[in-house]
């Protein structure tokens, strides 16, 4: 997993509340298990006015000149700003892997939906709790003529927008060091890698007839 420490972006301003996760992936791109490939299908029905499929090519697609993340200025956007209870809906991981190959490193709102929130740790996307009045700050900064950008500094805790306003974040300590040191589940199982080894060795002795071969 990629880790996190700092990072500077462009913000796309997604003004919706209650964005649930059929929004950001629907359940037709769900037959794949791989983490890749899914950043083509985020917001697939708001970013697209033709319906799509995993058969279809999506540059042979009408893109929605209404939609964000199809406006010009934010094409390159990583940081992503949203309303309240973004994340809502069923517990698919899916949905932060394509949020994540679409490009984004985090998501600014009021509020996330828990499973949402816990998913973005364990596939490297920061999920940044702000309350309503800043993240409206951010909307603000980001709904200009001109892209604008901001810096995430994770050890800081802190979004920081180019004309100097800084914000604070609050965030868990062990998925902080998680997220800067680049660790995901079976990252952090790695670590313990000697001590299994050592206690399948010690089990294999103790009791091998559960090692036979059939």
């Amino acid at each position: 997993m990629q880790p996190f420490t700092t990072h500077t972006g462009i913000m796309a301003p997604l003004d919706r509340a209650n964005v649930d996760t059929d929004a950001i992936i629907p359940k037709q791109f769900l037959k794949s298990i791989r983490r890749t490939g899914f950043g083509s299908f985020a917001f697939d029905e708001w970013r697209y006015l033709d319906a799509g499929g995993l058969d279809v090519d999506p540059a042979s697609r009408q893109e929605n000149p209404d939609f964000v993340l199809n406006d010009p200025r934010y094409r390159d956007a990583s940081i992503l700003l949203a309303r309240e209870n973004f994340g809502c809906g069923s517990s698919r991981e899916h949905a932060v892997w394509a949020l994540v190959d679409f490009g984004f490193r985090a998501v600014i709102a009021p509020s996330f939906a828990d499973i949402f929130y816990g998913n973005s740790f364990k596939n490297g996307l920061l999920p940044i709790a702000l309350p309503a009045d800043e993240v409206e700050t951010l909307f603000r900064a980001a709904s200009g003529d001109e892209p604008a950008r901001a810096e995430i500094d994770l050890p800081a805790q802190t979004v920081r927008l180019e004309d100097g306003r800084e914000f604070a974040f609050d965030i868990d300590a062990y998925r902080k060091n998680n997220l800067v040191q680049g660790l995901d589940d079976i990252g952090i199982t790695l670590q313990y890698a000697d001590a299994i080894r050592d206690y399948e060795a010690r089990r294999r002795e103790a009791k091998p007839w559960l090692f036979r071969e059939l």
